[in-house]
């Protein structure tokens, strides 16, 4: 059997590819019907609060507009390395684990500040539009992160993605999806550290062998010794006369 890296990735740019077709499909639909569609498939609180969990899935594959190229191509490496290095399954696993996670966890965060303050969370923000590939690119490009093998690079590559994902908080336009952008990554780094932990313990223990002196003869091994025949009696033969 092959290992995973062995394989070309082949998900990452059908599913790029698709996300780009659908996003120049929904750009012809009238405003208010292309408004209408991308909230009906968005992980807002109307939604998941009624029980449309099926926009967990569908919100994936939904983009409010054509990706631009640089994220494009960023969207294309990331996922297709992910998929390259770890397989096709594993790497769809951590874009969904990083896309749901993230929705639920900005769903119950919005949930909570609206139990606390109904200023906090207006309905606007109730039932905007929440669609993309986002957040599975940052659990994505935060598993890759923790996963260099490089101790050096690797401690760059998290302290520039943390930089990353806490950077637009920090700025007055602020929204909840730059939450879940964090939330993201945040879980991405989690489940990439976590499979590094159990792939060191399932790697059986090697033994390094003991190396033979070059100075030193190897001893030859011990030559059996066979038994001796058993001699024969001297017997005198008849004396002439």
């Amino acid at each position: 059997m092959k290992a995973p890296s062995a394989y070309a990735p082949w998900l990452t740019p059908l599913y790029v590819g698709a996300v780009q077709l659908g996003a120049y499909a929904t750009a012809r639909l009238p405003a208010r019907e292309r408004a209408e569609l991308l909230r009906a498939h968005s992980t807002n609180v109307d939604n998941l609060r009624a029980g449309r969990w099926r926009t967990l899935a569908t919100s994936a594959v939904f983009v409010e507009s054509p990706l631009p190229v640089p994220y494009g191509l960023a969207l294309l490496a990331a996922l297709g390395t992910a998929e390259a290095a770890w397989g096709t399954r594993r790497a769809a696993a951590m874009f969904a684990a990083g896309h749901i996670g993230a929705s639920m966890l900005v769903y119950g965060g919005l949930r909570a500040a609206r139990a606390l303050s109904h200023k906090a969370v207006t309905p606007d923000t109730e039932r905007a539009v929440d669609v993309g590939a986002s957040y599975g690119f940052y659990a994505t490009v935060g598993a890759l992160a923790v996963s260099v093998p490089h101790r050096g690079a690797r401690a760059a590559a998290t302290a520039g993605m943390l930089a990353l994902g806490v950077g637009p908080l920090l700025d007055r336009r602020r929204d909840f999806t730059d939450a879940g952008h964090l939330a993201a990554l945040l879980l991405g780094m989690g489940a990439g550290a976590a499979f590094k932990i159990r792939h060191r313990v399932a790697v059986p223990l090697r033994l390094p062998s003991r190396a033979t002196p070059r100075n030193r003869r190897t001893a030859a091994p011990p030559r059996r010794r066979t038994a001796a025949p058993p001699r024969r009696p001297f017997r005198a033969g008849p004396q002439a006369a």
